[in-house]
């Protein structure tokens, strides 16, 4: 028999942004059923953030080793265990579960139902053994990777970020179709642990960042032995002995590349498929559902958060989302989206991060800015570690941040003192004027907005005023 529940909201997804609804909502005393027809917390914790990072950090410690003579300590070189490898990935992701887990939420007053959701009408949702009614609709579904209309990727096995924790094979080489964010971080991981590795990119890796930052990264990649192919349009790709074989096309000629693994990091889709939105009077398109600037969709009802909105695809957005959803809905109040300060990192090694507005969007805008640096190089924090890759880029409009980016050891990490600065529209001199601990690796933020001084500071009519000043004693 169908169950009908009547409630303050129904959530569909236990994603980062949905679970965040649902505490905070259950918390405020609201009645709310969540829906998640798969893992409690979504693709972060299970396929994404979490287990990336595990694995980055296994290969730091492999590269640690391999770098341990620069720093007057012998050791040879290291030999990963890849089946511990992936041990510690999912040890990691078990420490954090119980924070996503449906006891917690259970304890919480959320009403939790393991079922696949979907609208049968404007204002009902069926899952399972239950149809839901509700005052209002989270969809927070999520992403998923991108499959590509390649020819024979049907009959050849690959890897995504889903199923790539699950391998417990080291790759003997590897091969990586996209060079975006998973897909840089997924190679030097995988080449610091021991495999060959291979990217093919249909235009320019890491095309929505800074290109002379991304020039770093991919400076280190290569010099780390990770095989880098731009403007490469994969054609095929097929099984072939001990792996599989990728075609190509680049500069106007056909090539192949063989390796033991395909790992797909090409994009992704946005979680829309067997919603039935249609019935709910609810627009989308394959980039995910329309919102206004207040995440409510084209029924009055319903509202959408995190990847599954369209937006920028990160965690931290779907959190941001979130907190917007509980002001909107709970409390009644007027919201709306800003994204001018949201920060994103790659976590390759060095890192690069960025919030704002960049170098090329300012040029294209037109605006009259100016930019202010400072070289890693020249921090002392970063030369004692060795990690002198990379430097801070400020865009400056009339004496106010308006973009950062930085690139370089734990980038995603200084990128914060700019979010902040830009979100609260600060002045760049507060950022010049303040005290940092020496010797760390923030100083160079301090020192890239310095730097944006130092020509007055130390120009002709400050020199003149500082001699006239001389002459009171």
């Amino acid at each position: 028999m169908v169950e009908r529940l009547n409630v303050d909201l129904c959530i569909i997804g236990a994603g980062s942004g949905g679970l965040s609804v649902a505490a905070g909502a259950a918390q405020l005393g609201c009645k709310v059923t969540l829906v998640e027809r798969h893992k409690m917390g979504g693709d972060c914790l299970n396929y994404g953030c979490v287990p990336s990072k595990a694995l980055i950090a296994a290969g730091h410690h492999a590269h640690a080793v391999r770098r341990a003579r620069e720093f007057g300590v012998d050791a040879g070189e290291p030999k990963a265990d890849f089946p511990r490898v992936m041990r510690h990935v999912k040890s990691v992701i078990a420490a954090i579960e119980p924070n996503d887990s449906v006891e917690r939420f259970v304890k919480l007053g959320v009403r939790v139902i393991k079922a696949e959701a979907r609208f049968a009408s404007a204002d009902e949702v069926e899952a399972g053994d239950f149809r839901i009614k509700a005052r209002a609709y989270i969809v927070a579904t999520g992403s998923a990777p991108l499959k590509p209309p390649i020819p024979g990727l049907d009959q050849t096995p690959y890897l995504t970020n889903e199923t790539v924790f699950d391998n417990l094979t080291l790759p003997e080489h590897l091969v990586v179709i996209g060079g975006g964010p998973i897909g840089l971080e997924l190679a030097q991981a995988h080449r610091r642990l021991g495999a060959r590795v291979t990217v093919l990119e249909a235009k320019q890796i890491m095309p929505k960042d800074d290109p002379e930052a991304v020039e770093v990264v991919r400076a280190v990649l290569l010099a780390e032995g990770v095989v880098i192919r731009e403007n490469a349009m994969v054609t095929a790709v097929a099984k072939a002995e001990g792996g599989v074989a990728v075609s190509f096309a680049s500069n106007g000629r056909s090539e192949t590349v063989s390796g033991s693994h395909l790992l797909l990091a090409a994009g992704r889709s946005a979680n829309v498929d067997g919603l039935n939105l249609e019935a709910a009077g609810v627009k989308y398109s394959r980039k995910g559902i329309e919102v206004d600037a207040g995440l409510r969709t084209s029924n009055r009802k319903v509202f959408a958060i995190g990847d599954v909105a369209g937006s920028l695809q990160f965690t931290h957005v779907a959190g941001y989302h979130a907190g917007l959803i509980v002001r909107r809905v709970l409390f009644k109040l007027p919201v709306k989206t800003d994204l001018s300060a949201i920060p994103w990192c790659t976590f390759t090694d060095p890192e690069l991060a960025h919030v704002g507005t960049s170098e090329a969007q300012a040029v294209e805008a037109g605006l009259k800015f100016s930019i202010s640096r400072w070289p890693l190089h020249d921090n002392d924090r970063a030369q004692a570690e060795r990690e002198t890759h990379g430097f801070a880029k400020i865009v400056v409009v009339k004496g106010r941040p308006v973009g950062a980016t930085i690139v370089g050891a734990r980038a995603g990490e200084l990128i914060l003192p700019w979010v902040m600065a830009i979100g609260q529209k600060m002045k760049l001199s507060a950022m010049a004027g303040t005290v940092a601990a020496y010797p760390t690796l923030s100083e160079v933020s301090k020192r890239a907005a310095s730097a944006h001084f130092t020509p007055a500071l130390f120009a002709p009519r400050t020199k003149w005023l500082v001699k006239f000043l001389s002459w009171f004693g």
